[in-house]
């Protein structure tokens, strides 16, 4: 029930027992003043009786007084106080008009008879003692007849004043009787009244409305501070109380799912902001060991709990290695072949579990339970490389959706640093290759020859140069074109590209000069090898047009760090040897000699 209409019962309530208590207190005031006229109209009765009584005495005082005196003025006063006296019905008129009952008017009536009839015998007392006979006057007034007259007379009117004590005493004793007990009930409503107010206060203002609204007090003032964590008290009445319990839970409700949202909202925002700070790193990186670094400490933090593999595409193998991982995943191998994913087959995102079923990838494990999440990378519409990520169990959808568009946009920006590390390297390259040939060209010998150097010399490890100069290149280019020897160039450098199974230890420093370094190796090791090379460059036979070019030789100047000398000379030691091995004939190896290094100081 509704405090309002509980409030309204109690208050109808109290004002009908007030108003109850009121009409009974005045009931008993009516009985109160019943018995007050009652007591009145006694002492009215008895001052009358006692008038009467007084009339009848003093009559006789005055007859008595002449009799025995013979005073005149007592005849006087006699026949004055007779003339004043009224009839009976006359002296009664008063009493009945005052409340006295019948039978107490009759009783009262007889009485005065009397005291009439001793009026004759005072008469006749009078009369005997103003004829002198004063003996029969005593005899008359004082004799034994008139004083039982007399005494009938008080004994009549005592009767009357009895009748009236009687009835005055019911009368009163009802009257108090009544008044007792509309007090008393007066007094039981006054209680109630006590007793229904008491109760309102404990049990509507205490216990309904003071101790709920407390407790309501503080989950507001928790609530207030933001303190979702405070569960607000369960009052399932249908009352105000209870509509305030149920609005704050509302409130609580909306307030944890503001605190959730501005949760994820700082969430997001700090996952953004590492999203930037990684594109940051990822727009610094100057080679693919930096970015994948970069990758393996940022993608964990933008993911919590998202185990995975970032795969990059070696384009010589057609495989996809693995390039870094993180939080140690389970079900896919270090490296498979870009059909063995649908993601890279389809160019988009793929995941074989979920709400839509779809088909697993083959590079994951026989029989994987773990959801797993394939993100293509992409440069011009080629695929470059896969991210790989393995789904915790206890995220929820919602969750799970947001990580998903953090590693879209991770992947992305991976994929789009990896395809400017691969434009640079490939500008790079570029820059730093021969284009007829493609060895590394005079820019990359320099820089590879000082890294070599220094390599050399601080571990002390030996460092062969090995020059070549192709012999008569000009009678190629004089006797078939300038595109016969630019295939003699090409052919010449295919063998010293292949001469090492190290890169880049191959260059071609200009027209048909060419050299190789080799690091690590000793001065028989070196020259084993330029024999080798020397040897393959006899064996080949280029045809241009359909016509064969011709036996091709080079002349060979070798020269061993730290046989010949400093490792920084040892480019002019070898070419030294190479201009004796021209002027000595030509296809031959010369090696270097102490002289040809000191001839080259530094």
């Amino acid at each position: 029930m509704r405090l309002s209409t509980i409030t309204n019962y109690a208050y109808g309530a109290t004002v009908a027992l007030t108003l109850a208590s009121g009409a009974v207190m005045l009931m008993a005031s009516g009985a109160e003043e019943k018995e007050r006229a009652a007591v009145e109209q006694r002492a009215v009765f008895d001052q009358m009786t006692a008038a009467l009584v007084e009339d009848a005495y003093r009559l006789t005082e005055q007859a008595r007084a002449y009799v025995i005196t013979g005073d005149p003025s007592h005849i006087i006063a006699y026949r004055r106080e007779k003339a004043a006296l009224r009839s009976v019905e006359q002296r009664i008129t008063h009493l009945r008009d005052r409340g006295a009952s019948i039978s107490e008017l009759a009783a009262l009536q007889q009485g005065l008879h009397w005291a009439d009839a001793l009026t004759d015998e005072q008469e006749a007392a009078i009369d005997a003692a103003g004829k002198g006979d004063r003996e029969t006057a005593r005899a008359i007034v004082f004799g034994d007849e008139y004083g039982r007259e007399l005494d009938r007379v008080s004994a009549q009117i005592g009767k009357f004043q009895y009748m009236l004590d009687q009835r005055t005493e019911n009368t009163v004793r009802q009257a108090t009787e009544a008044a007792r007990l509309w007090r008393l009930m007066s007094e039981i409503m006054m209680g109630a009244t006590a007793l229904l107010f008491l109760c309102v206060l404990y049990f509507i203002l205490k216990q309904r409305i003071l101790r709920p609204v407390v407790r309501l007090s503080d989950v507001v003032t928790r609530l207030a501070a933001q303190d979702y964590a405070v569960v607000p008290p369960d009052f399932p009445q249908v009352d105000e109380i209870g509509d305030m319990a149920q609005a704050i839970r509302i409130f609580r409700e909306n307030g944890l799912e503001r605190q959730r949202l501005e949760q994820e909202r700082d969430a997001d925002r700090i996952t953004r902001d590492q999203l930037s700070r990684m594109t940051q790193r990822l727009q610094g990186c100057d080679s693919t060991g930096g970015l994948v670094e970069v990758v393996r400490r940022f993608a964990p933090e933008i993911a919590p709990g998202f185990a995975g593999r970032l795969y990059i595409h070696d384009t010589r193998r057609n495989m996809m290695v693995q390039a870094c991982d993180w939080l140690s995943p389970r079900q896919s191998g270090e490296e498979f072949p870009p059909t063995a994913c649908w993601a890279l087959r389809r160019g988009q995102i793929h995941k074989p579990a979920g709400d839509l079923v779809d088909i697993p990838c083959e590079h994951l494990a026989e029989g994987a339970e773990v959801r797993t999440i394939c993100i293509p990378l992409t440069a011009q519409g080629e695929s470059i490389g896969l991210l790989y990520v393995e789904q915790p169990e206890d995220r929820t959808a919602d969750q799970i959706g947001r990580t998903e568009k953090y590693l879209e946009m991770l992947a992305e920006n991976i994929g789009l640093a990896l395809a400017n590390l691969r434009l640079r390297d490939a500008l790079q390259q570029m820059a730093m290759a021969d284009p007829l040939t493609g060895l590394a060209n005079r820019r990359r010998f320099d820089a590879v020859f000082k890294e070599l150097v220094v390599r050399a010399e601080s571990a002390l490890t030996p460092l062969a140069c090995l020059m070549v100069d192709i012999d008569h290149f000009k009678r190629f280019n004089d006797t078939h074109g300038h595109d016969a020897g630019d295939a003699v160039l090409r052919a010449v450098g295919g063998v010293l590209d292949d001469a090492l199974r190290e890169k880049d230890c191959a260059f071609r420093l200009g027209g048909e000069e060419f050299v190789l370094l080799m690091p690590g190796f000793a001065q028989d090791q070196a020259i084993d090898r330029a024999i080798q090379v020397q040897q393959k460059l006899q064996e080949l036979r280029v045809e241009h047009r359909g016509e064969e070019l011709g036996p091709i030789t080079a002349s060979f100047g070798l020269a061993v760090f730290p046989d010949h000398g400093k490792a920084e000379t040892l480019v002019r030691t070898a070419d030294a040897a190479l201009l004796r091995a021209k002027n000595q004939g030509r296809n031959q190896i010369v090696i270097a000699t102490v002289r040809d290094a000191a001839s080259h100081p530094a």
